[in-house]
């Protein structure tokens, strides 16, 4: 008897070990900080992750069909200068400068679907190009400037990102919606079954009649409208946007979905466990924030930490700390 609860107390930890050491370090922070586990700061967290989160969850797909997209915080800043611009177009206007800049951004993510997808070339090399190219094409249509509101009190452009509904921000509620749909689009569907087979096997989808190319080249729409939604909530809250304001960010949304379990050779990962992984490196820091570390010392303490929970979920997924072969 005794056996089977140890038997199935590792296996529940090998499934969810990603789970268990977010809650331990949840534990940890809450015993030095109060504050840390706060409601008012639980929603805080959360809301600053959204953005991040959002975008996570399109990458989540990408990585699962055994892609990479790098592109992604360009992107960002792209879509957050398009909306702001196009807010101050009289022409446009929020009511369809919204629809305007989602067609636009996932243009592009459909260009990279497509040259991924049905030409074949390297993920890594094309959204890294893309990378540059789309922080061009911002620079380009901005010419150079910055974008603000320049009446804010008189547009509810605002409610994306700074709004709440039944005391919930905005930002989460979006968050949390985005992250349910498409949990069950991958979980649940044809579709999702396909992204998974074409990232674990790609000859073997192949064979199995599976259309890899129009596989991959949705897993990137998915992305690029995630991305989207992300710029949205970004240029909400803020009012404005520098070109800039999504550079670097490609690297912390891979580390979350990485972070979350899923494998970078592909076939594997939830979107669940994504949201973890950016729950993870939210609470991280704020955590040390609240610990009044200095910021270099956030970076060096929050490598360990990733380091630490990412461990911990393969040695509970392999039932030893070690490597067998090492």
């Amino acid at each position: 008897m005794k056996n089977d609860r140890l038997g199935k107390f590792a296996g529940v930890l090998a499934r969810q070990g990603i789970l268990v050491a977010f809650i331990l370090f949840m534990i940890g922070f809450s015993l030095w900080n109060a504050r840390f586990i706060s409601v008012e700061n639980v929603f805080g967290v959360v809301r600053s992750s959204a953005i991040l989160g959002v975008m996570a969850l399109g990458v989540t797909f990408v990585v699962i069909g055994g892609n990479l997209d790098l592109s992604v915080g360009s992107l960002m800043s792209f879509s957050a200068i398009v909306v702001l611009d196009l807010h101050e177009n009289p022409a446009f206007g929020p009511a369809l400068a919204i629809p305007a800049m989602f067609a636009m951004t996932m243009a592009i993510g459909a260009l990279n679907g497509f040259l991924v997808g049905y030409l074949r070339l390297n993920s890594l090399i094309v959204t890294l190009g893309m990378l540059s190219a789309i922080h061009g094409l911002t620079l380009t249509y901005s010419g150079g400037q910055n974008m603000d509101i320049a009446n804010q009190e008189a547009t509810w452009f605002g409610i994306f990102g700074r709004g709440t509904a039944l005391g919930i921000p905005i930002p989460v509620l979006i968050f949390a919606g985005l992250a349910a749909v498409l949990a069950i689009l991958l979980a649940k569907t044809p579709f999702g079954r396909k992204v998974y087979a074409v990232g674990g096997n790609e000859v073997a989808a192949t064979f199995s009649g599976i259309p890899r190319a129009r596989v991959v080249f949705f897993t990137y729409l998915i992305s690029s409208f995630c991305v989207a939604t992300a710029g949205l909530i970004q240029a909400s809250r803020t009012m404005g946007a520098q070109n800039t304001v999504g550079q670097g960010l490609e690297l912390e949304v891979l580390a979350a979905v990485i972070l979350g379990g899923a494998s970078l050779l592909g076939g594997s990962g939830t979107v669940f466990k994504t949201v973890i992984g950016v729950l993870i490196l939210g609470f991280i820091q704020n955590g040390l924030l609240l610990a009044g570390l200095e910021f270099y010392v956030q970076f060096v303490v929050t490598w360990i930490i990733i380091i630490l929970a990412v461990w911990l979920d393969i040695a509970a997924k392999r039932g030893r700390l070690w490597s067998p072969i090492a």
